[in-house]
This record gives C-alpha cells, structure tokens and sequence, in this order.
C-alpha cells in the first residue's frame, strides 16, 4: 500500500531549492529538488540515493533516514513513517484482534454530555455511546468513517469542514499504511475509496501523512444545527491502533446547547440509542 521509494519521491518533488540553498532559475524545469541534489545534500552516492527510490535499495541506516529527512524538511510524523517505511520489510506489524472489554464500554456510558466512540487505525468505530449515535444518526458498529465522508457525506452532509476533514482522514489512513503494511482490510479500504471517490485518489496520490491528534471538529447536525466540538483522543494501552474518541463542546457554548438538545430529542429514538455492541463483541481484524 505504501513504500520507501514514493515516499521520497513525493517529499523531494515538494522541497523549494531556495530553502536547502540552490539557485533557481527560469530554465529549472524540475518541481523541487533533483534526486542528485538530494543525494549531495544528505552525504550519500547518487547511485545509492537513485536506488532508493527505485526501491532496489533495502535496509538504508537510521543516519542515512535521519539526514534524508532534514533536507526533505519532514516533521516529526514524517519522519517516523520515512523510518517505519523503511523497516517494513524487516517487520511484520499485527493488528489487534481483542474484544472491546466491558471496562471500555462502561467508560462510554460514563461519558453522558459527550459522543464518544472506540475508533481502530481503519476509521471503524467499534463502539460508541448513546450521543454518538445520535450525532452520526445510526449505531456505531459497522460505522467507517472514512467512507462515511468520501462515499456517503460528499461535500453537503454531516462535516462542516469537509474539505480539511478529507485532508485529515486520508493523512491517517497512509500513516496507518505504513504502521500496518500486512493488514487486508486497510488495503481493502483503500481500494473501495480510490475506486469511488477522485478526491480520495488525488489526495492519496500526494503521499501526506497526518497524525490523528485532538482538536477542532465542526458538524453540520440536520436536527440541532451547527455543532463546534473539540475531539481528544486517548490511546488504549496494549491494543495497537485503537483509540478512545470524546467530542466534547466548551461550557456555557452553543454547542453544549446542541448537545443538550440533540439528547433530548433523540431521548425515545430506539435505533440509535444503543450505539454499542455486545459486551463479547469482537474487535474487527
């Protein structure tokens, strides 16, 4: 799903020659650097360098990674995936097949003015709270939220900020790529989405890798309005890729009035007011 030899490629095509620099004029034709600049500046051979990204060059060192990363500029994300990128043909990486433990979802239950969910490395939501299912408007099991957003939502539905939200997802799910090479349904899902959406394939072909960290969210709720929540997310301790989600509203905002009032009104919608599966359920392999 994803490799060394792209990577670089599509890290080196974005770096300005000015910044590392190197004289730019009107006969350069190359977008960012030449791979012979990028060799120069990282101290190793052309021929080492033009093998890396033909992907016949295996096992490069962790000095060769680090320097490669300087003058490709990565950020911290980027420079772990360029390194877990690099180690994946030494490693195999399993993916979790626990159970959502019954501490977890009594954890759920507990988070009463706030949806909150049970999210895997794929975007499935495994599990959610009562809130949860009202602001998706359907239970959590069986949920993807990628596909939610490329397949189902397009650009008119449930996510306010449609467009970063694309950005986001598709920059989490190539991370995901490179923590779990070996995983089918990943590669599955990648495929379903590059098949139904050109924004997917586009955004995909560019190679971003974000990490899934807290902040900003803003849903387009059909019922309740607009509602600004911000997400913290919380990694659950010996299950890889799994991790707690809680979309909370700040105090006294409209979106805690949202809340109040989406619970109301959902309060005898019986379909969605169990967003959870059995106590036994299985964690999606």
């Amino acid at each position: 799903m994803d490799d060394l030899a792209g990577f670089l490629r599509t890290r080196r095509s974005r770096v300005d020659p000015a910044t590392v620099g190197i004289p730019v004029d009107s006969r350069r034709r190359v977008e960012g650097l030449r791979r012979e600049e990028v060799a120069h500046l990282s101290g190793v051979s052309v021929d080492y360098y033009v093998r890396l990204e033909q992907g016949r060059a295996t096992q490069p060192s962790e000095q060769v990674l680090d320097a490669l990363a300087g003058v490709l500029g990565l950020d911290e994300t980027e420079r772990g995936h360029l390194h877990r990128l690099a180690r994946q043909r030494r490693r195999r990486t399993t993916v979790s097949g626990g159970r959502v433990r019954p501490e977890l979802l009594r954890v759920l239950d507990l988070v009463a003015g706030a949806p909150a969910l049970i999210m895997n490395h794929r975007l499935d939501a495994l599990a959610g709270n009562r809130l949860a299912g009202l602001l998706f408007g359907r239970p959590m099991p069986g949920l993807n939220t990628a596909r939610h957003l490329f397949l189902e939502e397009a650009e008119h539905g449930l996510y306010a900020d449609w467009e970063n939200c694309t950005r986001d997802v598709v920059g989490h799910l190539r991370l995901a790529a490179g923590k779990y090479p070996d995983d089918p349904r990943l590669a599955s899902l990648v495929g379903e989405l590059a098949m139904g959406s050109e924004r997917f394939r586009r955004l995909w072909s560019r190679a971003d890798v974000r990490a899934r960290a807290h902040g900003r969210k803003a849903y387009r709720h059909p019922l309740v309005g607009l509602l600004e929540l911000h997400q913290e997310n919380f990694a659950l301790p010996d299950e890889p890729g799994i991790e707690l989600l809680v979309l909370s509203a700040a105090p006294g905002s409209p979106a805690e009035d949202g809340l109040r009032l989406l619970a109301g009104l959902g309060a005898d919608t019986a379909d969605t007011a169990d967003a959870r599966p059995p106590v036994n359920a299985r964690i999606r392999e």
